[in-house]
């Protein structure tokens, strides 16, 4: 995701490990040898499978609730095993994307797991063909597993036949996972080129995009037309790419499952109502001016004339400095220590158990995430770190969800992940401790004024920004059902851009290729608005944290360690927020606001 640009270094925190810090991750905790006991840890798995399945013929609604719970955590051993295995296939694959070992390993692991699920598929259909009464009788003593249960049960009415179920998930390995695996090595795989004094310079994508944040207007702009020149010369490749996903996402949601939009699906996987998302989107979009004012505001701050798409990041003249890796661990955990030291405790452990993967490098793939794996398991966490003052924004956020895994372990692998919106709390609410421990320190007005910068170029980034995405992929949806064709998408993307920024910023046309670029519109259908539900949640969190200090410490561990067992619904009703509300939006971007008022006055 988009981190935020800092002003300075903090001094040297009270406590840290000590150095060499690690940047490069240890896979061996999840498979110590994968090559060689890749086939007995399947046969384990197969094992246990054999056992689930030799109690199917006992399987009715009058059974013992013992006798259910028995096969649930045989499921869980299942689940904890494939997500060992899963999760060192994707991670190997991560290292480099041009690896054909790590692919090849991926590709088998992904078959051979969907293989042994597929053949747990009628426990599931079972479970929801149980009638209400039973149901109740039997989640009664499920614990920590009921919020796992009455998941499944949710998707009953979108649930088919277990062969047709079998047949789609055998289906997606070889056509919805390889497609979007192609898109991955195919983007992570392009280079490009850009002068530097006077000599022709090689990058990839995460090398480039540090010229975007350039203090020269030049640059910024040559960045960008390089970015463009490169993706939009893959664009028939990478827009069939992309209407084949849409259209099999249409194909088994729309066609197969009955749903009433294709955003139905990620609404109903994020336990989220419908009512929630359509608030949330349209609350943004009504507060676009906001955002508008504040790119005003910049350009005239940074002297940019006129104000263009090229100079959304334009730095301010404090964050012209870059920051040695070491510098950026000792100033995330010190913001962390600051709010609480159990927090800079597991965030200090993700590194001293070697679970982060730092460094930008040829072929490595592109952004960053964090892994948490199984429940008891330091979460592992992708970087790629540059140097930029972004970068270390983005090491607090990636290290608030590894940190909220952390915190969840108690639960069931089931229910130790949050659902995808409040699964962002952690790790924006990491950024925020970051930023304001800084701006605490802060006296000088000019660096000040670059922190305000830096949090609200943040706040547009995973607010507006995402929710963007998310419109146009409503739209997009739509038009590849109607047959729109590559560069009618292009337009479609350009006209909303256009919307979004109004007559403050001008949007040249080589952005309409800028929806190429993003991975999670390929991956992950209608994922954005995940960041800016999470973004104006912390937003909320962070205001009662600066109103009741130390006192809203507790009450906010204890949301992380409730992880996914509950509703996120009831989860948020614990701390006042009604999510269907348009009124709790509306205060987030009241916050916001007041944020670009503040930025004006120290123009005065």
């Amino acid at each position: 995701m988009a981190g935020r640009t800092l002003a300075r270094t903090v001094s040297k925190p009270r406590r840290t490990i000590r150095p060499p810090i690690p940047d490069r991750w240890d896979l061996r905790h999840l498979v110590k040898n994968p090559v060689r006991q890749l086939d007995s840890l399947l046969a384990d798995l197969e094992a246990k499978v054999v056992q689930i399945e030799a109690a199917r013929p006992r399987l009715a609604s009058s059974m013992p609730s013992h006798n259910l719970l028995e096969l649930l955590h045989l499921s869980e051993a299942i689940a904890q095993g494939s997500s060992r295995l899963g999760a060192y296939a994707y991670l190997w694959f991560s290292e480099n994307t041009k690896n054909s070992q790590a692919r090849s390993f991926k590709t088998r692991v992904e078959e051979r797991l969907t293989s042994l699920n597929n053949r747990l598929l009628f426990f599931e259909l079972w479970w929801q063909s149980i009638d209400e009464t039973n149901a109740a009788r039997l989640m009664a003593d499920a614990g920590d597993l009921r919020y796992h249960l009455e998941t499944i049960r949710r998707y009953k009415p979108h649930t088919l036949s277990e062969p047709e179920e079998k047949i789609i998930n055998v289906k997606n390995v070889t056509g919805r996972s390889a497609v979007n695996t192609l898109y991955d090595v195919a983007t992570n795989g392009f280079t490009f080129t850009m002068k530097e004094g006077g000599k022709s310079h090689t990058f990839n994508r995460e090398g480039l995009m540090t010229y975007v944040r350039s203090p020269k207007t030049s640059v910024r702009k040559a960045a960008y037309q390089e970015l463009y020149r490169v993706f939009s010369a893959q664009r028939d490749l990478l827009g069939e790419i992309y209407k084949t996903l849409v259209n099999d996402w249409k194909s088994e949601n729309l066609g197969l499952r009955h749903f009433s939009s294709p955003i139905a699906t990620r609404n109903l996987g994020n336990d989220m109502p419908d009512q929630a998302v359509d608030v949330l989107l349209s609350t943004c979009a009504k507060n676009a001016d906001i955002f508008q004012t504040y790119f005003k505001l910049k350009a005239k701050i940074c002297k940019i004339t006129p104000m263009s798409r090229y100079h959304l990041y334009a730095p301010h003249r404090t964050e012209a400095k870059k920051y040695k890796y070491a510098d950026a661990v000792a100033m995330v955990l010190e913001a962390y220590r600051g709010f609480s030291p159990r927090l800079a405790d597991l965030a200090e452990q993700v590194l001293r158990d070697r679970h982060i993967d730092g460094p930008t490098r040829p072929g490595k793939l592109g952004g960053a995430y964090c892994y948490s794996v199984v429940p008891g398991l330091t979460p592992y966490v992708m970087l790629n770190y540059t140097g930029q003052a972004r970068d270390i924004a983005t090491m607090a956020h990636e290290l608030g969800h590894a940190v909220h895994g952390m915190m969840a372990k108690d639960h069931s692998v089931f229910t130790f992940h949050s659902t995808l919106p409040l699964a962002e709390t952690a790790s924006v609410f990491g950024e925020r401790i970051l930023t304001d421990a800084l701006m605490s320190q802060e006296r000088n007005k000019a660096v000040q004024q670059g922190l305000l910068l830096s949090q609200l170029d943040d706040i547009y980034a995973t607010v507006l920004r995402q929710a963007y995405f998310v419109r146009f992929e409503k739209l997009a949806h739509q038009m590849v059902a109607e047959g729109a064709t590559g560069d009618q998408l292009a337009k479609a993307y350009l006209s909303e851009l256009r919307q979004q920024f109004g007559k403050v910023v001008k949007v040249p046309d080589e952005f309409q290729w800028e929806w190429l670029t993003i991975p999670h519109i390929f991956a992950s259908p209608f994922y954005c608005y995940a960041y800016s539900f999470g973004n104006l949640l912390v937003l909320a969190l962070y205001r009662l944290y600066k109103e009741q200090g130390a006192a809203f410490v507790p009450k906010y561990l204890d949301l992380l360690t409730t992880g996914g067992s509950q509703a996120p619904l009831n989860i948020l009703s614990t701390v006042g927020v009604d999510m269907k509300s348009e009124a709790f939006w509306q205060s987030g971007f009241d916050t916001i606001r007041e944020m670009v008022e503040q930025l004006e006055t120290t123009l005065s």
